[in-house]
């Protein structure tokens, strides 16, 4: 249908929506929605034009200011995470002016990530851009995009707060295709970091061990001089610090508050996963934060349990000294405990407890040196 429109009078070529009533008339499309021919159209269209001639793509070399703007992207990875090869995803942040670029690997692109990625890259790059950063619709911002009204889109809430928080503008590229080149800087890097340090698989315990890595690797890539610029990334990265805003003093809390009820195994059900508290909170309900990485539960103020967040739909994560005390009173569920088990596979549970242990139970008895070895690792 496009193809004939080049050869159709001009007020009697097809609209999207008369497209969409011949795809669902001739070709029984009825599932077919109005935004999406809506899109294909916009950008065929284009491409058919340029194609036959009748249209030159130009691309205008941009200036960015020092300081001024930054673009953001997440990309999908595989990790080989504690021996399981697990899909991950990578969020990156990259100056414009400079090309240095942030990047973190999180079990989730949702918002927590999303906004934890930012936090990261604020506070590893020294400040904050002054003009705007660019993004795709990502749902972690947008929830609907405007159409027929420019870059407006409808954000979402705690993106707002967390915009105004850090005193910083969003520039929206336009949806699909047709957007992909207002923000080739953040995709070229995701390729290039993929390509260059994330082939073959990486394999790490954790994914906090694995973006100390990247770290590493950031620091080394400062070296690097992007296509013919004559300074390093380093260089131009710091000539262009002191141009950034500063950091609120205050900090934010890039997680999502939840009330989950503690069960009468003293656990929490997070997103499907089970997490492990103190034992004096059975039956009572605690504040979580559910981060990018981890998991933080509060009493009040304080920090009653922290743990790394889970990438798996299911499973259960315990701390044995959330229940220490119980095993004190109750010595004989210790032996055969799944919080004995976890902490013997991580390494928290040493041979140095093994011994003490037993030697412990071969002195007092099993009861009485169960709860010694209780009491000892409790303090």
């Amino acid at each position: 249908m496009l193809t004939e429109d080049t050869t159709a009078p001009r007020k009697q070529r097809h609209t999207a929506r008369r497209i969409l009533a011949r795809l669902v008339e001739e070709h029984g499309a009825e599932d077919l929605s109005y935004s999406t021919v809506r899109d294909y159209v916009r950008v065929r269209r284009a491409e058919i034009d340029v194609e036959a001639g009748r249209r030159v793509e130009v691309f205008v070399p941009q200036e960015h200011a020092p300081g001024a703007e930054a673009e953001v992207d997440f990309g999908e990875v595989w990790v080989v995470l504690d021996g399981v090869k697990t899909k991950c995803h990578m969020f990156v942040f990259r100056l414009s002016h400079s090309g240095k670029a942030i990047h973190r690997v999180y079990p989730t692109q949702g918002q927590e990530a999303f906004l934890q990625g930012h936090i990261e890259a604020f506070e590893a790059l020294g400040g904050i851009p002054t003009r705007h950063i660019r993004y795709d619709n990502l749902t972690s911002a947008v929830t609907a995009v405007v159409f027929g009204k420019g870059r407006q889109r409808q954000e979402n809430e705690r993106w707002v707060l967390f915009r105004s928080h850090f005193g910083f503008d969003a520039f929206y590229c336009q949806p699909g295709i047709a957007g992909a080149h207002e923000k080739g800087g953040v995709e070229g890097e995701v390729g290039w970091f993929r390509r260059n340090h994330l082939s073959p698989m990486p394999a790490a315990e954790s994914l906090d061990q694995l973006n100390d890595r990247i770290c590493g690797w950031e620091a080394n890539d400062d070296g690097r001089r992007i296509n013919d610029r004559i300074r390093t990334i380093g260089q131009d990265h710091a000539y262009e610090k002191p141009f950034l805003a500063a950091l609120p003093a205050e900090a934010f809390d890039p997680g999502p508050v939840l009330s989950p009820r503690v069960d009468r195994s003293s656990m929490i059900t997070v997103r499907m996963v089970k997490y492990s508290v103190p034992v004096r909170f059975i039956g009572r309900r605690v504040r979580v934060s559910l981060r990018a990485s981890e998991v933080v539960v509060f009493e009040g103020r304080t920090v009653v349990a922290r743990h790394q967040r889970v990438a798996a739909r299911s499973g259960h994560v315990m701390q044995l000294d959330h229940y220490l005390e119980v095993l004190k009173s109750k010595p004989g569920a210790f032996p055969g405990s799944s919080a004995l088990s976890q902490a013997r596979a991580c390494g928290t549970f040493t041979t140095a407890h093994e011994a003490f242990w037993a030697e412990s139970r071969k002195v007092n008895g099993d009861a009485e040196g169960t709860r010694e070895l209780a009491a000892l690792t409790e303090s």
